[in-house]
């Protein structure tokens, strides 16, 4: 069996959700140590039992809202539920972070190659983790503007070394939501986003019989471990923003992002 394939899957899973940008340290990993990045099908592999993990922490929240939205079509009372409004902050959210990353998407590829772009990428992320701290809590639910905010914050997050779900969460706290609410804000917007860019990219590899028969040895069981290493680090970063203690990864970006800096500037890279 590939062990390679199984530990890159717990460690995809991992970071996914942290926000320390599993973009970054996947560029970096790269850039410095020649370390051989997953074929582009066994990625979107590990992207689709990641997603799987968030439909499944979500699953109640998902099906109330979604109930609550396509009940408001029909119902004008349903118009004043949470989901309603979900739904159209998420479909808004979803828009504008397709723009934002079909503009950047080419300028995102070639930035994960430049080990001073990853580092400032990781830098900017740490500070605004730091920052975050002083953010005060709001009790607001989430409205359509929301979706605009935090799909700005999703679309920049493309680029290398941005965490998504820190630049999200941290627009969903500025703009006054709850930490829960941000938190599952963040992660609803989420999963259209990437079952998105997720299926472009297996538009670009081809038929279905060579995504299958490309996929590395083992491929199952990375996916599996993608998908329990993801629902794990949810578990944990929520704990972790409703405790107000999620900054603390904001000083980890800062060592890395600096030492990545340091590094290319001494010429090295």
């Amino acid at each position: 069996m590939n062990f390679d394939v199984i530990i890159l899957g717990f460690v995809q899973g991992f970071t996914e959700f942290l926000p320390v940008s599993s973009s970054g340290h996947l560029a970096l990993a790269k850039i410095f140590l020649g370390i051989e990045l997953p074929p582009l099908n066994y990625d979107l592999v590990l992207h689709v039992s990641t997603t799987l993990a968030t439909i499944l922490f979500f699953f109640s929240d998902i099906l109330t809202f979604l109930g609550q939205w396509c009940a408001g079509f029909v119902n004008t009372e349903a118009r004043k539920k949470l989901g309603w409004h979900i739904g159209w902050a998420v479909i808004l959210g979803t828009l504008i972070t397709g723009v934002i990353g079909f503009a950047l998407k080419n300028f995102a590829e070639e930035a994960s190659l430049n080990s001073l772009l990853v580092g400032i990428g990781l830098v900017v992320t740490g500070i605004l983790l730091v920052v975050s701290r002083w953010i005060r809590e709001g009790y607001g639910r989430v409205a359509l503007m929301d979706g605009v905010y935090v799909g700005i914050a999703q679309g920049i997050a493309v680029m290398p070394g941005i965490s998504r779900s820190g630049m999200t969460i941290m627009a969903g706290l500025a703009a006054g939501l709850s930490k829960e609410s941000a938190f599952r804000f963040s992660f609803l917007l989420s999963i259209p986003a990437i079952i998105g860019a997720t299926l472009v990219q297996a538009l670009e590899i081809g038929g279905w019989h060579n995504f299958v028969s490309t996929l590395p040895s083992g491929w199952f069981f990375g996916a599996v471990c993608a998908f329990l290493s993801g629902l794990l680090s949810l578990f944990i970063l929520k704990k972790l923003v409703i405790a107000s203690k999620w900054w603390f990864f904001g000083i980890y970006c800062l060592i890395v992002g600096l030492s990545a800096i340091g590094v290319t500037y001494l010429g090295a890279w």
